[in-house]
């Protein structure tokens, strides 16, 4: 048996079979690798449009503020011509 297992080995067979299947777990190795990149990425995305979001809001209150009346004179005039 430990003959057989020795000739097994060493043939041209069990290198060539060695070699593929080498060759395939590093093919499926990078393609995990790669989903995992495509998942990080598509989280990045998201964020960064999230935070685009965001920002938009902020920007719109800020200019709304500064629109704003600030003192009751200035509300009561803008309120007689109608612009609210």
């Amino acid at each position: 048996m430990g003959a057989l297992i020795a000739w097994f080995t060493g043939s041209r067979l069990a290198l060539a079979a060695g070699k593929w299947a080498a060759i395939a777990f590093t093919t499926t190795l990078f393609l995990l690798s790669l989903r995992r990149s495509g998942e990080r990425v598509g989280r990045l995305a998201e964020r960064i449009e999230n935070t685009e979001k965001v920002n938009e809001i902020q920007r719109q209150m800020l200019e709304a503020a500064s629109r704003r009346a600030h003192d009751r004179d200035e509300l009561a005039k803008r309120l007689r011509d109608g612009e609210f």
